[in-house]
């Protein structure tokens, strides 16, 4: 159901716990993972940073002489500030929503005739934060609803060709992995914060990085092949209440 052999996958954010868990999950899966990051190393076949229009247009260019085309993208680079409306800085909402949105809406600007070529699927990792509010996220609850929204856009614009190239936006609830400690730990008590995520999800535990990859697997599959222009929380019931 989900066979990705001899596909073609971009990702970016592969060092971060969701994109190097969809690294493994597109590998294991039958398909050629091409995993990217700030720095190329261990793991990490290329540098990217999502903020910069030359690296997406470099890459675009690397991946056309090497490939010839592109059959799915994972747009999984993201960070978090921690802080109200009144204690964000304007220069952490401006880094958040710059490499979360406009990382983004990179991506899938560069990366769509490539993915034209044979028809393709793109997975955008948006959040259940993106659909709900946070009083102490305000700049990723921001970015994550213009990645919802920017996926339906792309969505309804890659319907348009046969073969069609599909978009969808995956929203996890918490979980675990750095962000969530780096979000616990910009709090006066990082234990009774974890905590208190992990109450709030009827599972009663937080998710695991590949039971997102998985998600991001099967709509990148030929088996979703009807699916375009989605969010789809993985939140262990959160979205429910």
């Amino acid at each position: 159901m989900t066979d990705l052999k001899e596909k073609v996958i971009l990702v970016t954010g592969a060092a971060g716990a969701i994109g190097s868990a969809v690294v493994t999950a597109v590998k294991q899966a039958g398909g050629r993972a091409i995993a990217t990051d700030l720095a190329a190393g261990a793991g990490i076949d290329a540098a990217l940073d999502v903020t910069a229009e030359a690296d997406w247009q470099r890459l675009a260019a690397e991946l056309e002489r090497q490939h010839g085309r592109l059959d799915g993208l994972v747009n999984a680079a993201g960070i978090a500030a921690v802080g109200s409306i009144e204690k964000t800085d304007f220069a952490s909402w401006r880094r958040v929503l710059s490499v979360n949105l406009d990382g983004t809406f990179l991506g899938c600007k560069h990366m769509f005739a490539l993915l034209r070529k044979r028809g393709g699927s793109i997975v955008n990792l948006s959040s259940v934060l993106g659909l709900v509010g946070s009083a102490n996220l305000p700049a990723y609850s921001a970015s994550k609803g213009g990645v919802s929204l920017l996926s339906k856009s792309v969505a309804l614009h890659g319907a348009r060709y046969k073969p069609a190239v599909r978009c969808n936006a995956v929203c996890p609830a918490f979980v675990d992995g750095p962000m969530v400690d780096d979000i616990a730990h910009g709090t006066r008590d990082a234990q009774t914060v974890k905590q208190k995520l992990t109450f709030d999800i009827p599972l009663g535990r937080l998710g695991q990085p590949a039971e997102v990859a998985s998600l991001c697997v099967y709509l990148l599959s030929d088996a979703a092949s009807f699916i375009t222009g989605a969010d789809l929380p993985v939140d262990g019931g959160l979205t429910a209440r």
